[in-house]
């Protein structure tokens, strides 16, 4: 067997080839910058208009505005990164007011996606800033209420329509799980707790309840959704790349666990380059807005899985729940039903032979 372009490429190698589209442009950013709080600021104030006419036609232009809160999450994540400015402090303060409207706090986000950067296809170390994938052995050996419970947080109606609420509105709220022990990860949910307490009453106060039930919730639920569904097509396809320490290498989660996502020129604008998932995973300091052009020039690149908006919705659908590593691909419940039943089987007998 041949061995993949990547297989043949030492950091050394990569690492001077992703150097040069790694320096932001001030200018780029603030138009980045305008370009998305603006229209998002004034498809907002237009929702809250149109309750005038019609609720359909708020709900419209909440879903425009959740698209812009979309493209506004990318901007905070790039300042995660460190990479939309030079200076970590505008990065910060992007970040920080960023994470306000996105109901994300900032410092607390930024610990557990720096882990999934770090650990992303690795078996060894699941479980943080990532969708929570079981191996078919941890199925298998699991209690039928495990399976159960398993089976329904990646049910995708479960996934993209409760996620939406659970992850941005109730959980981000709490300083739970990773990096809770540190004060700084603490401080930056109650900050942006107090924060969002502020925005939710000025809300209230200039704009009343309805503007509130009607266009601030629906925009953040869509924009939500939006989000978990990118996240989860770039990562969840049938041959991503897993492997356990110490075979797990960072360059081969980047090219083979991460997704090229074709989007029509519009979207990809709109999501802020982040279908080029790829790349941003080899090397996060690229600012979004260069994502492409690290894309078009680096040979490396070209390996990655190309997938379209089309192949986005088969993914987000698709029974490919399980990491099989005989097989070395995702598989379905389907796929080890038999073999569950037998399981609890066994155990059943297991059970009354004890007894």
């Amino acid at each position: 067997m041949n061995e993949s372009p990547q297989q043949k490429v030492q950091p050394k190698d990569w690492v001077p080839l992703v150097r040069p589209f790694t320096q932001p442009s001030v200018v780029r950013s603030v138009r980045q910058i305008l370009t998305s709080y603006l229209p998002f600021l004034t498809l907002w104030y237009l929702a809250y208009r149109a309750l005038e006419l019609h609720w359909g036609l708020t709900l419209l232009l909440d879903l425009a505005a959740a698209f812009f809160l979309v493209r506004i999450f990318i901007l905070q994540h790039d300042a995660g990164h460190g990479s939309f400015f030079k200076n970590p402090r505008a990065n910060d303060v992007l970040g920080f007011v960023s994470g306000v409207l996105t109901l994300t706090p900032y410092g607390y986000w930024q610990h557990a996606h720096a882990r999934h950067h770090a650990t992303s296809g690795n078996l060894d170390k699941r479980g943080v800033g990532d969708i929570f994938t079981m191996t078919t052995e941890e199925y298998l050996a699991a209690t039928p209420w495990q399976r159960f419970s398993y089976r329904v947080y990646r049910n995708p109606w479960v996934m993209f329509l409760i996620g939406p609420i659970w992850v941005f509105m109730l959980s981000y709220r709490l300083p739970l799980g990773y990096g809770s022990d540190k004060p700084k990860v603490r401080a930056s949910v109650w900050w942006t707790n107090l924060a969002l307490a502020g925005l939710v009453a000025l809300v209230f106060a200039v704009f009343g309840w309805k503007a509130f039930l009607l266009v601030y919730l629906p925009v953040q639920y869509f924009a939500a959704m939006i989000g978990i569904f990118l996240f989860y097509v770039q990562h969840q396809f049938e041959d991503a790349y897993w492997e356990p320490d110490p075979r797990w290498e960072y360059l081969k989660a980047a090219m083979e666990g991460s997704t090229y996502l074709k989007l029509p020129r519009l979207l990809q604008w709109l999501t802020g380059n982040i279908g080029l998932h790829h790349v941003h995973h080899l090397a996060p300091k690229i600012p979004n807005y260069r994502l492409q052009e690290a894309h078009d020039r680096i040979e490396l690149m070209k390996v990655a899985p190309t997938v379209t908006l089309a192949d986005a919705f088969r993914i987000a659908f698709a029974d490919l729940h399980l990491y099989d590593a005989g097989r070395d691909r995702l598989v379905g419940f389907r796929d080890v039903a038999a073999q569950a039943r037998a399981a609890d089987a066994e155990r059943r007998s297991g059970e009354r032979t004890v007894q």
